[in-house]
């Protein structure tokens, strides 16, 4: 377990304010295990495809990176992300599917409750 004192030393060292800022909201309403995962390095964040998100039989998945857009996807999903490529956005939109960011993710729904993290 992860505490705030640890998760502030962490966030000191990062740049990207928006990442800066959805640790904090994350930190606020008590989501220290996605705060850890955000505030660790930016080499462990993954990049997903369309294709992997084929996979995933969770409706509503959090990912702690980006989403791309190479593969076709076939299924509806509620997707949270740090980021997404142009092509995927597209993509997405095509499927039916709703995405938005993180930060946006926790105002909705401070808990993540039915949210699986990735």
């Amino acid at each position: 377990m992860i505490t705030k004192t640890q998760i502030n030393k962490r966030v000191k060292s990062k740049t990207n304010l928006y990442l800066v800022r959805t640790i904090n909201l994350a930190k606020k309403n008590n989501l220290l295990e996605l705060a850890k995962k955000l505030s660790g390095p930016t080499r462990k964040q993954k990049d997903i495809n369309m294709n992997q998100l084929n996979e995933l039989e969770d409706k509503q998945v959090l990912i702690i990176g980006r989403v791309l857009g190479q593969g076709t996807l076939n299924k509806k999903l509620a997707i949270s992300a740090l980021g997404f490529s142009n092509q995927a956005k597209e993509k997405l939109t095509k499927a039916g599917c709703e995405f938005k960011l993180i930060n946006q993710e926790i105002v909705d729904n401070p808990t993540l409750k039915g949210v699986k993290i990735l």
